[in-house]
C-alpha cells in the first residue's frame, strides 16, 4: 500500500468548498504543510493566507482560476492568473471553456489556454471537466491543451456531475505529449484504492479533499 508520505507528495490538498470558514481553511493549510503535501489548492481570496503559512515549506500554493465553470473572459483568467502568481501561487488550475469546446470553437479553447499559460511563470493545469464532454471531446481537448503549453491536463473540478475515471485518464494520456504534460485526477477520489489506481494509470498528481481519511485508512491497514 502507498505510504502517507507518498500520497501527500502526489496530493494537491483541496480546500475549495465554499462553506469552509477562515479557520477551517487555515487549519487545512497547516495540515498540508505538516504532511508536506505537494500543494494546497485554494480559491484566489485565500492565496495570501496560504502563502503566509506555507512560505519556506515543501508545500506550494495552487490557486483555482475560472472556477468552477470556465466561462470567464480570457482577459479575466489572464488577469487573475497574474494576480495569484504575484501573491505567491506557483501553480494555477484553470477551467476549460467547456461551452466553446462543445461548440467546436477550438480556436477559442486554444487561445484561452495559451494566453493563461503565457501570462506568468506559474505551472498551469487545465481542468477539462470530462463529465461534460464526449470521449472524442476529451481527446481533442487534451491535444489542444498539450499544444497550447499547459503543464497538466486535469479531469474534473469536483463540482459538476461527475469526477475522475480511469477510462478518461487513458484517453487523456493518449492525446498529450507525455514528455512535458502531466495528468491530474480529481473529483470523487475517496479512498486509498482509488488514489493508487489513478497513480498507476499515469497520473502524477491527485486532487484530494479527504486526505486525513485516507491517512487513517493507511494507518488502519498497517496494524
Amino acid at each position: 500500500m502507498i505510504t502517507k508520505y507518498e500520497l501527500a507528495r502526489a496530493n494537491d490538498h483541496s480546500l475549495l468548498k465554499p462553506q469552509l470558514t477562515y479557520d477551517e481553511v487555515r487549519k487545512g493549510i497547516q495540515f498540508a504543510k505538516e504532511w508536506k503535501c505537494r500543494t494546497v489548492c485554494v480559491t484566489p481570496s485565500r492565496v495570501k493566507m496560504a502563502y503566509e503559512i506555507l512560505k519556506g515549506s515543501e508545500t506550494a500554493v495552487c490557486a483555482c482560476v475560472g472556477f468552477p465553470n470556465g466561462a470567464e473572459l480570457t482577459e479575466s483568467k489572464v488577469a487573475d492568473t497574474q494576480r495569484v502568481y504575484n501573491m505567491g501561487a506557483t501553480e494555477v488550475d484553470i477551467v476549460l471553456n467547456v461551452s466553446a469546446m462543445k461548440s467546436g470553437d477550438y480556436d477559442t479553447v486554444y487561445n484561452d489556454v495559451y494566453e493563461v499559460v503565457n501570462a506568468s511563470p506559474a505551472n498551469i493545469k487545465v481542468i477539462l471537466e470530462n463529465c461534460l464532454l464526449t470521449k472524442e471531446e476529451i481527446a481533442k481537448a487534451s491535444r489542444i491543451c498539450s499544444d497550447a503549453g499547459a503543464g497538466f491536463v486535469k479531469t474534473s473540478t469536483g463540482f459538476s456531475s461527475g469526477g475522475a475515471t480511469l477510462e478518461d485518464v487513458a484517453i487523456m494520456k493518449e492525446n498529450i505529449d507525455t514528455t512535458r504534460v502531466q495528468i491530474k485526477a480529481a473529483g470523487g477520489i475517496a479512498n486509498v484504492a482509488d488514489a493508487e489506481a489513478f497513480l498507476k494509470a499515469g497520473c502524477s498528481r491527485l486532487g484530494i479533499s479527504k486526505t486525513q481519511a485516507m491517512f487513517d485508512e493507511i494507518d488502519a491497514a498497517s496494524k
